[in-house]
Order: structure tokens, then sequence, then C-alpha cells
């Protein structure tokens, strides 16, 4: 698999866009595609914050992970955050996901960053086994999240 930012290849933002709508609109009330495509765009500069990496499987999209200042308005004082990380369903299950992730770390700890965090509702064991560690147990928009920190 090949990771590439996607500001390398724009073309790419409209399936993103989709796949995490479907994948993430209950936790997005209100939150239409179009507005979704927006704020992606804002992705594309050349900051780490905000930023998405693509996940590339044979030439073909496998998947995603953002990198972004905040994804819980009830934690303002939590940033960078991991979000978005999502793959494939024809992609599951081959590393695709702890790539992204791992990945992901990597550009934050080469930055200087001290911390990330991120927010799940049902994979805190998936990053748990990547070096993460839960923070807090939280209702948010309707859902029952763990809060997640990795140190570097």
């Amino acid at each position: 698999m090949h990771i590439i930012d996607l500001a390398a290849e724009p073309e790419h933002l409209p399936t993103l866009a989709a796949w995490h709508h479907q994948q993430w609109a209950d936790l997005n009330p209100g939150f239409v595609l179009s507005e979704r495509v927006a704020r992606m765009q804002a992705y594309l500069g050349a900051d780490l914050v905000p930023s998405t990496f693509v996940g590339k499987w044979q030439g073909r999209l496998a998947g995603s992970a953002a990198i972004i200042e905040s994804d819980m308005d009830t934690r303002p004082e939590l940033s960078p955050w991991l979000a978005s990380v999502y793959v494939a369903p024809e992609f599951r299950d081959r590393g695709v996901g702890s790539a992204l992730v791992r990945h992901a770390m990597a550009q934050v700890e080469a930055a200087g960053v001290g911390a990330l965090y991120l927010f799940t509702p049902d994979r805190a064991s998936f990053y748990r086994r990547l070096g993460w560690r839960s923070v807090a147990e939280e209702f948010y928009r309707g859902h029952a999240v763990t809060v997640m920190r990795v140190d570097f």
C-alpha cells in the first residue's frame, strides 16, 4: 500500500467525502455532503493541520486518516486530533487502517507535537494495539465514545 497526502491527488476528495458522510452522518446531524466536501477542501493546503492522508492499494483508493485541529466541540482544549480513519470495505482486514494511523502519528511526531487525540464509538481496542490510551468515556452526539490519546 502507498500513502499520500490528499493534496497530491485532490481528485479523490469527492469519493472520500461521500465515504465519510455515509459512515459518520449520525455524528453530524444536519450536516450535508456539500458541507463535508467544503470542509475537506481546507485539508488540501501545505500545513499538517488540517491534512488528510489516503491509502492506495494497487492504485485504488483504499482509505483515509486525517489530522485536524478539533474533532469534539465539547473538548476544545484538546488538539490536534486524528479523525476520519476510514477503510473501504473491500480493503478491510489487510492492515490499511493500521498503516494509515501509523503514518498520521509519524507525521505529528515529526512535527514536534507532543500528543494526538481521537474519539471512537467502537474501535478503542484497535487504537490500543497501536499505542493509544483511553482518557475518558463520554456520551457525545447520541453515542457512547472513548476519548483517546497517544504521546510522542
